[in-house]
């Protein structure tokens, strides 16, 4: 068998001329394709020489005579089966199932993902009808009659296994707009719920996700990436809500570091647990300790990173196992009498003025110099406001998804509205009044009317004109219940006290402070 691809000067009779030299001596052709291009023609044959009384050599030198051949040459492939295999390799590597029937209702076509789904191998499938597949239905022999169907949710049993996807069918036309069959295409419902929640919660944060036009950012995430890699402690310093935790992610992405990133906010554990949960314990060190013990976060973090969030909120007993930790590199779990390396990479963030911390003797002066080796400071919001539309677009984007609304933008008089406001707390709660924005407008342009700040959220979320009040224009008592304890808080934490001690002077447990500073933004 011998595959040819001649090439000629255009001319009539072509076909009839090599057709009647190979039957001439017997030579059956089992298929010829034909194009035309910039004036010449390639014919394509695939030729049964099983038959014939002329070899092959021979044959080549008869069809080179044949008047106006310009090239002949052995090809590998027809070009149908060229495209077939191209079309195979296609559908082989998409993550869809993909199915295809012909007018009679028998498979055609099936790709490796319904292949590995039905359990079955690809020559077991094509030719049986459809209803012989373990399908909840067949609505793709609907499609036969022109119907179609769009993200029509599935579930199918194959053996132990349970699958849930969405389905489109589409029916196959010809030219003419005949039905030839039919194809389906399903996706795992899994994977989309995967991809959804990768578009608004990516599971690696880079330097590419920071969102920052502002000269300002721009220097200090050049900074960052600069010292990635360092093995110096990095302490990241600003406002609540400015997104140290972020950059500490990308800086753990972009070093190179093979072990996890490990995160521990400093002012949410209990001063009893934060031990423990540093360096872990061995089985029964304590009342209620698990029988197998518990690893610390920096055996978690190992070869990777460990991030103190609000590590000026640390009590001073832990701060100085911490300390013992960096000037050794050697911890031991509690309850334990060995000690063993800990190779993590530590970054620290606070919000707080670490030297008053240090001068009131709420933070200690020997860990302060062990952990400002690498400053950097993210500036706050309002002194960047050219960042402010940027992120706004960006948050609205990764909601639109989540949402399921199509949410194009802001219109001027909202994007003014965001510039102007002072952002007491940052980009958190930028984020906040966004989604509460996106969830609010029914529209594809955010209006004004849908950015309600702080200070708005007494009123009617859509209703026009200013803020509602009480008779004689009197806050509500809710509202000024609420406007009384923000204040309350703002003023004793600007005396630059720990969260701990703040608790104790406003009569509250720990955990009911920390939540209360997270309802006003405040932290």
């Amino acid at each position: 068998m011998s595959k040819l691809h001649l090439k000629f000067t255009d001319r009539v009779g072509i076909v009839a001329d090599i057709s009647a030299l190979l039957a001439g001596h017997g030579h059956n052709i089992l298929s010829m394709e034909v194009a035309q291009e910039h004036g010449c023609a390639h014919v394509f044959l695939e030729i049964d020489h099983e038959r014939g009384d002329c070899p092959r050599k021979d044959l080549l030198s008869m069809l080179a005579a044949c008047p106006g051949l310009l090239r002949i040459s052995c090809i590998e492939a027809m070009p149908h089966e060229k495209q077939a295999n191209l079309l195979r390799t296609v559908l082989d590597n998409v993550d869809e199932s993909v199915v295809a029937i012909d007018a009679s209702g028998c498979v055609t076509l099936i790709n490796n993902v319904a292949r590995e789904n039905f359990k079955c191998g690809r020559a077991d499938l094509v030719g049986r009808h459809v209803r012989e597949l373990p399908l909840p239905d067949h609505a793709i022999l609907g499609c036969l009659e022109g119907r179609r169907y769009n993200n029509v949710r599935k579930n199918v049993a194959v053996g132990r296994k349970r699958l849930q996807y969405f389905a489109t069918g589409r029916p196959i036309l010809d030219a003419e707009g005949g039905v030839t069959g039919a194809v389906e295409i399903a996706k795992d419902a899994q994977e989309i719920r995967d991809l959804a929640k990768s578009i608004y919660e990516p599971a690696d944060v880079g330097f590419s996700d920071i969102i920052g036009a502002s000269a300002a950012m721009r220097q200090v995430v050049a900074m960052a990436e600069k010292i990635a890699t360092s093995e110096a402690i990095v302490t990241i310093r600003g406002e609540s809500g400015t997104g140290k935790d972020m950059l500490a992610q990308a800086m753990h992405a972009a070093s190179g570091l093979p072990g996890q990133f490990v995160a521990i906010n400093c002012a949410a554990v209990p001063e009893t647990l934060m031990e423990s949960e540093l360096f872990g314990y061995v089985g029964g060190a304590f009342s209620g300790a698990r029988r197998e013990g518990k690893p610390g976060l920096f055996e978690l973090a190992k070869d990777g990173t460990v991030f103190f969030d609000e590590i000026a909120e640390m009590p001073l007993a832990a701060q100085a196992k911490i300390l013992r930790l960096i000037q050794n590199g050697r911890l031991r779990r509690l309850g334990d009498s060995r000690e063993t390396q800990a190779n993590a990479r530590i970054i620290t963030a606070t919000n707080r003025n670490l030297e008053q911390f240090v001068e009131k003797g709420l933070f200690r002066e020997d860990l302060y110099y062990r952990i400002n080796v690498l400053p950097l400071h993210i500036p706050p919001l309002r002194e960047r406001p050219e960042d402010i539309c940027p992120l706004a677009d960006h948050f609205l984007f990764q909601l639109s998804a989540r949402l399921g609304k199509e949410l194009t933008g802001f219109d001027t008089a909202a994007r003014d509205k965001l510039v102007r406001h002072g952002w007491p707390g940052n980009v958190r709660e930028l984020k906040n009044v966004v989604e509460r924005a996106a969830i609010l407008c029914d529209q594809p342009v955010i209006g004004a009317r849908h950015v309600l700040l702080v200070h708005e959220l007494g009123r009617d979320p859509l209703a026009d004109g200013p803020p509602a009040s009480g008779d004689g224009g009197r806050l509500s008592l809710r509202a000024a219940v609420e406007r009384y304890e923000r204040d309350l808080l703002e003023s004793a934490l600007k005396g630059r006290k720990s969260l701990r001690q703040v608790a104790r002077e406003l009569g509250l447990s720990h955990t009911a402070l920390l939540a209360k500073v997270k309802k006003h933004h405040l932290a």
